[in-house]
């Protein structure tokens, strides 16, 4: 370590790539986490979750809490690591390297964790939380349904009390973890009043698989397979009232504190995957000939690295930035806007990088030679879960006309419309 505490590549004597952003311990958990991608996920268990021979793989999670990778931002008396934002992002890069599936399965313990370390019980926290940091639990959450996509205060799933129980009724889809989960955490509407809100009827439930879950469809998809990803149905599921997290009507207040984790760890995870892609399709233009010498010789094909890796960088400044913005706790506004730019940038962005990876590489490429094409058909789900880019620019948008009118009121920064040369001609400013 240097006296600012950055960390030094050893072969090279200088800071490395990004890793001036990282702490001591940062880094510790990174290479972790790269050393446990690298020597404890078989081949032949990506193979398999991609052939849809796997549908859940619970030895991943055992082994992932046994090599103490899980729980990265959780309390180290709850079974976590104690570390920050920018840590988790780093150990997620790493995930994000092997499949989107165990990528997701790994985040899973972060954002159901992110409801529970924040509005959870003691008794919660140590039933489910704490078994959950040691590999002997599964979670998963469940948040869509059928008739409600983006829509989530458009829920049906409904909890109605009956002395000290819920019962529990509707469905919900694409859970990640439906077929393997142990527990899930399921919104459910508790309140039919119309003259309540729908932000204020949703309340959020611990939900034990025993109780009476069924995973009644497991989904065939173009990609990120291996999940268990299916659709969960709820009749007459009776749920403890202990098991209620935070209060009736209180869904809103946690749904919004997990889709910081929900999106973090999607635009972390696909960095992993488009660095490898890119290093893939790098390497190949290093060996490939054509016209008599290596196609990284010509700029069609080098300067497509080029781009690839400039967009990756780019991923890496946005999703640090909002890392850093969380674990500074700056203005919940702010956050917002910044893991929104984060997660959609970072997705969209995934995609095009692997798109100049398989065209570098060409028609081996489009093969299963390489895994190009299998990254490819996982990135293209990162820009629909998690909230849609579209939903992500509803956020944008709106959190950056809120700083531009508070910036106007507060008058502390110069009003450049008035810097042209006829800016006094109030009669040619016409906005009706």
């Amino acid at each position: 370590m240097n006296r600012i505490g950055l960390a030094k590549d050893p072969r090279k004597g200088q800071v490395t790539m990004y890793e001036f952003l990282l702490s001591h311990q940062d880094l510790e958990i990174r290479d972790r986490v790269r050393h446990f991608a690298k020597t404890q996920v078989p081949r032949e268990l990506l193979l398999d979750m991609d052939s849809d021979r796997v549908k859940f793989p619970r030895e991943f999670l055992e082994r992932c809490a046994a090599s103490g990778i899980l729980g990265v931002r959780f309390p180290k008396e709850l079974g976590g690591q104690g570390l920050g934002w920018t840590a988790e992002i780093a150990a997620l890069e790493e995930m994000g390297v092997t499949n989107m599936s165990l990528s997701c399965l790994y985040s899973l313990v972060s954002i159901c964790g992110e409801a529970l370390v924040h509005f959870g019980t003691p008794q919660q926290i140590e039933k489910y939380l704490k078994p959950t940091l040691r590999g002997e639990l599964f979670c998963a959450e469940a948040l869509t349904e059928p008739r409600g996509g983006s829509d989530f205060f458009g829920a049906t799933t409904v909890a109605v009390r009956h002395g000290d129980t819920y019962l529990l009724n509707g469905q919900k889809r694409f859970v990640v973890g439906a077929e393997g989960a142990d527990y899930f955490l399921v919104y459910a509407r508790t309140s039919e009043d119309p003259n309540v809100s729908r932000h204020e009827s949703i309340s959020l439930f611990l939900v034990e698989k025993e109780m009476g879950v069924k995973a009644e469809y497991l989904y065939g998809l173009m990609g990120t397979r291996g999940g268990g990803a299916g659709r969960l149905v709820f009749r007459d599921v009776s749920v403890p009232a202990e098991n209620l997290i935070l209060g009736e009507g209180r869904g809103a207040e946690i749904f919004y504190q997990m889709m910081i984790p929900e999106r973090m760890t999607t635009a972390a995870g696909c960095i992993g995957l488009a660095r490898e892609a890119l290093r893939i399709a790098a390497r190949y233009s290093t060996r490939r000939k054509a016209f008599g010498q290596k196609i990284q010789k010509f700029q069609g094909v080098s300067f497509k690295v080029a781009d690839g890796t400039m967009k990756l960088d780019a991923m890496r400044g946005a999703v640090f930035l909002a890392a850093r913005a969380i674990d500074l706790r700056q203005d919940s506004g702010l956050q917002r806007r910044l893991v929104s730019q984060a997660k959609r940038f970072s997705s969209e962005t995934c995609l095009d990088v692997v798109s100049l990876a398989m065209q570098i590489c060409g028609g081996i490429g489009y093969t299963n030679i390489y895994p190009i094409e299998r990254m490819f058909r996982d990135a293209r789900l990162a820009s629909i879960w998690t909230g849609t880019s579209e939903v992500m620019n509803l956020i944008i948008q709106h959190e950056f006309y809120k700083e531009l009118m508070d910036e106007e009121e507060s008058g502390t920064i110069r009003n450049v419309e008035l810097d042209a040369e006829e800016s006094q001609a109030q009669e040619e400013k016409i906005y009706e």
